[in-house]
């Protein structure tokens, strides 16, 4: 008898549990609100020579991260200097002229972090997180490196050298030799486009060149210090001043505004007998500050930017023509790109090509659901504050604005925007936009395999 009351109870428990999953199933929970980026307060410090500190008490845990950041990059090199900058940051991780790299290491280590030296496109930075109480003394060991280089002429033969490495390197996958010709089709005039340098040009490199580079691109005018987490604001406006408050202006920054080229061109870079073809598609768009810009970065989301992305969808989980393609909105000073790229076996290079063309004539013809626009729309919206909820997260974002001139709201309304945008937004902003009768074409494959394929998909003329 109790055997069977369990039986009757596990039974009717079962049942019951099918039926609230099928219900669930089938009408899923409605999920929260969305929730807006806060910048959290700061306080901003213009010392008498320009220079900027910019303070953020943020968490709980006792730390500080750290951030000299200086407006210049790859961006100020001329055609004759592609990773100069580059180089002088190698050579600023030598040390000052007080200390070698390994004092100021284990100066750093001592202190509970370590000195990152970086250079981007538009900025360059010295970067730490220290302890709490250590703050000052970071700061002041890492504007030591910033304002007294010791510049060692010995290191630059071993530092060209393993430049060098890392860019023969960095040749030899296809990815890097597509990207390469891609932005350069973009941008034939300005250093967007010159994405690698030749082994001549980083032979011809002396510390002479170097600091002429530094002479006229580094200074308290191009200079902000970012401190975020926890630490004592007047002891760090006091450390800022001591060592930062005295250092020349120099020169503020003038970014040289890109003309990109819509070039229509479609290039092969033949690799004999590879298994795959890696393909770069794309044009000139909108940079952040333009009105449309959001929308556009949604679009892009939903086209083939994310996991959940249409083209993503066809030719990888569909299809199985790749396995990690992916989009991307980058974005430049006063322009942006936008552009498709993909490893596909070599016999699809085609149809992989005719895919994703469908897709975006697919999206200009008719706009997408609200519910997959809204699935988009909450997953992009929240990683967004998810990643910028830590103090480094917080300083990257507070840079992105000053190097392209944009006011606070771009941030804190960002995610309202986001929601803003319509099926019938993306579906404009794909025909506004994304037009595969501007686009350039560049793959590194087997060209005796895939030329044929190309030619029959893109009615353009081969580039030899």
């Amino acid at each position: 008898m109790k055997n069977i009351v369990i039986y009757f109870l596990v039974t009717a428990f079962t049942v019951n549990l099918v039926t609230a999953q099928k219900e669930t199933k089938e009408q899923p929970p409605k999920g929260g609100e969305p929730k807006n980026f806060t910048l959290p307060e700061k306080e901003v410090v213009q010392l008498d020579n320009g220079l900027t500190i910019v303070m953020v008490p943020y968490g709980s845990i006792p730390k500080a991260t750290i951030r000299i950041s200086i407006k210049t990059g790859n961006i100020d090199e001329n055609e004759n200097q592609v990773w100069l900058c580059d180089l002088l940051a190698d050579l600023l991780e030598e040390g000052s002229v007080s200390k070698n790299s390994k004092q100021i290491a284990d100066e750093m280590a001592g202190m509970g972090g370590n000195l990152n030296i970086g250079v981007g496109l538009h900025t360059s930075s010295l970067s730490s997180s220290v302890l709490y109480e250590f703050t000052p003394n970071a700061i002041a060991l890492m504007a030591d490196v910033l304002r007294n280089p010791k510049w060692p002429t010995e290191e630059l033969t071993r530092l060209k050298n393993d430049m060098k490495r890392d860019l023969a390197v960095r040749l030899s996958r296809p990815s890097a030799q597509a990207n390469r010709d891609f932005m350069a089709t973009i941008y034939p005039d300005h250093p967007y486009g010159r994405v690698y340098p030749t082994d001549e040009m980083v032979d011809s490199y002396s510390v002479e060149a170097i600091k002429q580079f530094y002479d006229t691109n580094f200074g308290a005018l191009r200079t902000t210090v970012y401190v975020a987490g926890n630490f004592d604001a007047e002891a760090v406006q006091e450390a800022v001043q001591n060592a930062l408050g005295d250092w020349r202006k120099g020169t503020e920054s003038n970014y040289n505004v890109a003309q990109p080229v819509t070039a229509n061109e479609v290039k092969i870079i033949d690799r004999p007998n590879a298994p795959q073809t890696t393909i770069y598609y794309g044009l000139p768009v909108i940079d952040p500050s333009h009105e449309d810009y959001i929308a556009l970065d949604v679009t892009n989301s939903i086209l083939g930017g994310s996991f959940a992305s249409r083209i993503t969808s066809n030719i990888r989980e569909d299809k199985g023509y790749t396995y990690s393609p992916f989009s991307a909105l980058q974005t430049n000073y006063k322009s942006g790109v936008w552009y498709e790229s993909a490893d596909v076996t070599t016999e699809h290079t085609g149809a992989s090509l005719t895919e994703i063309m469908k897709e975006i004539e697919k999206l200009q013809n008719e706009p997408p659901t609200q519910e997959e626009l809204d699935g988009i729309i909450n997953y992009e919206s929240g990683i967004y504050v998810l990643q910028n909820s830590t103090p480094s997260g917080i300083i990257g974002q507070m840079i992105f604005l000053d190097t392209h001139d944009l006011d606070e709201s771009f941030l804190t309304n960002k995610v309202r925007n986001m929601h803003a945008v319509t099926p019938e937004k993306v579906q404009e902003m794909t025909q506004k936009y994304i037009k595969p009768e501007n686009m350039t074409f560049i793959a590194v494959g087997d060209k005796a395999k895939i030329s044929d394929q190309i030619q029959e998909t893109i009615k353009t003329p081969l580039k030899q």
